[in-house]
C-alpha cells in the first residue's frame, strides 16, 4: 500500500522534493484509510511542519535525532545486533527477502534502514507487510517511546506503524530496549565513543544515487520506484 511509501518518505532526510510532495502524501494517508482519526491528526501536524518549516532547520533536527543518537537509529539491526557478527547474516537475509520480492537496492542506505524496509513493504500485500512489521515491532515501539520523550513530531509515524502492525507496547522485548539509557545527541564525546567501535560497510554500492533524491511522485506512485525490471 502507498501508505508505507508515505511513511518511508516522512522518515527520510528532509528535502525540497519532500516538501513539494506533502500534498500527495496527505492524499494517500486520507484515501487508504489505515489510520484512525487521532493518529491521522498527529501525522497531519508532522506534514504541516515538514511542508512549512525552514529546510535547514528540518535537516538539522533530523540529523540530531536519527544520525547522532544511537538509541534513535533508523537502522533496525543496530538495536538488536549492534555491530556484532550476527548483523551481517541478518542483512543478507533481508536483502534476499527484498530480491525475492522484486526490489533491488540502488542507494546508499543499509538494508535494515527503516525507510528502505517501508518502501519494500509498500509493494507487498497488507497482511504480509503487517507480519514483517510485527517482527520488528519491539524496535518500532521503543523508537516511538523515545521520540515521545523528546516531544519529536516524528513519533506520530512510529505510533502509526505500531498500530498497523498491532504491536503490544508492553512486550518483554520492547521493555528490554526501553530499559537502555537514551543517549544525548548534544554530547559529542559520548557519541563518538559509541560510534567509533566499528564502521559498518555492509550495504549497497555507495556510489549509487540516493533514493530519496528521486522525484517524489515516482515514490508515491503505486508502481515500486526501484523494483527490479
Amino acid at each position: 500500500m502507498k501508505t508505507f511509501k508515505a511513511f518511508s518518505l516522512l522518515l527520510s532526510y528532509p528535502s525540497a522534493a519532500l516538501q513539494q510532495g506533502i500534498p500527495e502524501i496527505e492524499t494517500v494517508l486520507h484515501s487508504e484509510g489505515l489510520l484512525d482519526s487521532n493518529r491521522l491528526r498527529k501525522l497531519l501536524l508532522l506534514l504541516a511542519e515538514l511542508r512549512d518549516g525552514d529546510l535547514y532547520d528540518l535537516q538539522e533536527r533530523y540529523v540530531l535525532l536519527f544520525d547522532r543518537s544511537r538509541t534513535l537509529s533508523l537502522n533496525l539491526f543496530e538495536h538488536i545486533h549492534g555491530e556484532g557478527r550476527d548483523r551481517g547474516g541478518a542483512m543478507v537475509d533481508l536483502l534476499e527477502m527484498y530480491r525475492t520480492g522484486g526490489l533491488d537496492l540502488d542507494g546508499t542506505e543499509l538494508p535494515d534502514h527503516l525507510p528502505v524496509l517501508l518502501e519494500y513493504l509498500s509493494t507487498r500485500p497488507l497482511q504480509e507487510a503487517r507480519t514483517v512489521l510485527a517482527d520488528a515491532g519491539h524496535i518500532v515501539v521503543a523508537l516511538h517511546e523515545r521520540l515521545e520523550r523528546r516531544a519529536a513530531p516524528y513519533a506520530a509515524v512510529l505510533d502509526a506503524l505500531a498500530a498497523i502492525a498491532a504491536v503490544h507496547p508492553a512486550s518483554e522485548e520492547a521493555q528490554a530496549l526501553l530499559a537502555e539509557k537514551d543517549d544525548n545527541p548534544e554530547d559529542l564525546r559520548a557519541l563518538d565513543a559509541v560510534w567509533e567501535e566499528a564502521q559498518v560497510t555492509f550495504g549497497p554500492d555507495p556510489n549509487a544515487g540516493c533514493p530519496v533524491s528521486r522525484d517524489i511522485l515516482s515514490r508515491i506512485d503505486p508502481a515500486p520506484a526501484r523494483a527490479a525490471q
